[in-house]
């Protein structure tokens, strides 16, 4: 066994410990609520799931109102016979690498509702990440982990200098929101501080890191194309300009469709792929208790009218 496999295998085995402490610990005993007040801002540290003294914290957390139970009643299909990501997907990993976040806003900003509401839509999207449900039972969530049978690998040698595609090495999609490009496993593996670039395989052999790896991407914008991130687009930290107005782009379920898939599935009107992204979500808020009517309207819930972000309307003004 070489030192990276040894690695991956005694990371892989913390996390696993650390995940089932931590899930007994949030649905059992929780932590004391630390609260700080720091130049008249109230701060709050909840133990494990929410540490480091965050605004956020002093909110609910998503153990809150997302349990194991709930998780399973989102994902029933995934541990079949037939699923191809079998045991592989779990609560324990997705509670651990929220924990990561959670102080960030993920699920924790505003109110429980919003909390839920975030929830539910980014594992909307998780649910539907590899298309697999398109056309069938919503229940088949997570039955995958990587794409298969990938008809090229994605080397971009645009990124030659910064990411350079590794020999021997296959970049296609995987983990929850799925990482394709060579430079997609670079940035997260930079953000995470694990040679991802190197070693794409980590995320269809821990679960725990591809959520993490999936959250990050929901969390982070993405400055050099000037998005906003899915995050903050669902949750209104977002604020559109007058020309995403006029492009009909506005926070809610829509935009985070138009941030992580673009013109793939936006501006097209009713697209079925948008649409089994959306049908994921509506179906996941109706298995938490949450309202579809609080999801907000047509224009809010689908990106269909909106144009892609880094579009604006053609002016039909004359000179």
């Amino acid at each position: 066994m070489d030192a990276t496999t040894k690695w991956l295998a005694i990371t892989a085995l913390a996390l696993t410990l650390f995940s089932a402490a931590a899930t007994t610990n949030a649905e059992e005993t929780k932590p004391p609520l630390v609260v700080k007040v720091v130049k008249g801002k109230k701060l709050c540290d909840k133990g494990w799931e929410c540490k480091g003294l965050s605004a956020y914290c002093c909110n609910h957390t998503i153990s809150d109102f997302f349990q194991t139970y709930q998780f399973e009643e989102l994902f029933p299909k995934r541990n079949t016979p037939v699923a191809h990501a079998s045991g592989f997907w779990d609560y324990h990993s997705f509670i651990t690498a929220a924990a990561t976040y959670q102080p960030l806003g993920f699920g924790t900003t505003g109110g429980k509702n919003v909390g839920q509401l975030e929830v539910a839509a980014f594992l909307g999207h998780v649910g539907s990440g590899y298309g697999v449900a398109t056309g069938g039972p919503l229940a088949w969530g997570l039955c995958y982990n990587k794409e298969l049978s990938p008809e090229k690998t994605y080397c971009d040698d645009y990124y030659k200098y910064d990411y350079p595609c590794t020999p021997g090495v296959s970049y296609h999609g995987r983990g929850a929101l799925p990482l394709y490009w060579n430079y997609n496993y670079g940035k997260t593996g930079e953000a995470l501080k694990v040679d991802l670039l190197n070693h794409p395989e980590y995320l269809e052999n821990n679960a725990t890191l591809a959520f993490q790896a999936a959250m990050w991407k929901w969390m982070t914008p993405d400055k050099k194309n000037k998005l906003p991130s899915a995050h903050d687009a669902f949750v209104g930290n977002w604020k559109p300009t007058k020309n995403d107005t006029l492009a009909k782009r506005a926070p809610g379920f829509g935009a985070t469709i138009n941030v992580l898939h673009g013109e793939q599935m936006c501006g097209k009107g009713d697209d079925e792929a948008m649409n089994n992204v959306v049908s994921h979500y509506l179906y996941y808020l109706d298995l938490m208790g949450v309202g579809r009517e609080d999801a907000g309207p047509h224009e809010v819930l689908t990106c269909g009218e909106q144009l892609p972000f880094g579009k604006n309307p053609v002016s039909t003004s004359s000179s």
